[in-house]
């Protein structure tokens, strides 16, 4: 008996690769294309003597959507932190910063989310992540 494979996709970063947020996960993820595919291809092999039991298949079925919705609403969570966070970065204008380690400082004249999380721009164009240790006069 030969079974094709099912092939997975990769999972869209969109807010997942969100600088800071910690969630990314490697490797591929199902989708549910996928997981219809796969459930498919086992109904069809399965033994003629020994079927599976329904209650199997939607329990699978309802594990994988609980799965998939917790992962969306993480993903809704992550980009609602991050708009949080950069409101109240917003508060920082006109303020002066000074980074963790001391290394760089100024008048804030603007916020943005960079790569390494939000970061205050100042008035001679460098950059502070803010972030623990940051200090704000």
């Amino acid at each position: 008996m030969t079974v094709s494979p099912v092939s997975a996709t990769q999972q869209a970063s969109a807010t997942s690769g969100t600088a800071g947020s910690g969630s990314t996960t490697a490797g591929p993820q199902m989708d549910y294309n996928s997981f219809l595919k796969l459930l498919v291809a086992e109904m069809s092999n399965q033994d003629p003597l020994n079927p599976t039991d329904s209650t199997q298949y939607v329990a699978q079925f309802a594990t994988f959507s609980s799965v998939e919705q917790s992962i969306k609403t993480n993903a809704k969570l992550d980009s609602m932190m991050a708009v949080s966070a950069l409101t109240q970065a917003n508060s920082l204008i006109g303020r002066t910063v000074v980074a963790a380690d001391g290394s760089n400082g100024g008048v804030v004249a603007g916020v943005k989310a960079g790569s390494s999380g939000i970061e205050a721009v100042l008035k001679n164009g460098d950059t502070v992540t803010l972030g623990s240790g940051t200090e704000v006069y």
